[in-house]
């Protein structure tokens, strides 16, 4: 495998990093399941909790956290009978704090761009 070095020193990432960063993002491409992560990223919660946070049907939130589930992003331990969901790694938490937040700041002070097709 291949990796270069740019004029700033870093590495190029392998292809097998890039498919798995792509992957996440894609995740996170749902207006919902990025909803969900700002959510965890603010501290951990059952799924009832998370619906009514981020206004969703029960089943839909459930579906997405099975998906971040499967990917990584979150992870669930049991209290009693309800799971309760949170965001372990801090780097995830940084990126989704980070994204969400400079991009709010925008919002209040201009127009929200819509960035697809870039």
């Amino acid at each position: 495998m291949v990796t270069g070095t740019d004029s700033s020193g870093f590495d190029d990432p392998p292809a097998k990093v890039l498919v798995e960063a792509a992957g996440a993002f894609g995740l996170l491409a749902s207006p919902a399941r990025l909803h969900i992560m700002w959510a965890l990223a603010q501290g951990e919660s059952d799924v009832t909790g998370l619906a009514e946070r981020v206004g969703g049907a029960l089943p839909a939130v459930s579906q997405h956290l099975t998906k971040l589930r499967l990917a990584g992003l979150v992870r669930a331990r049991r209290e009693g009978r309800r799971q309760v969901y949170f965001v372990d790694d801090p780097d995830i938490v940084t990126v989704v704090r980070l994204l969400v937040g400079r991009l709010t700041d925008r919002a209040e002070d201009a127009p929200v761009r819509h960035l697809r097709g870039v």
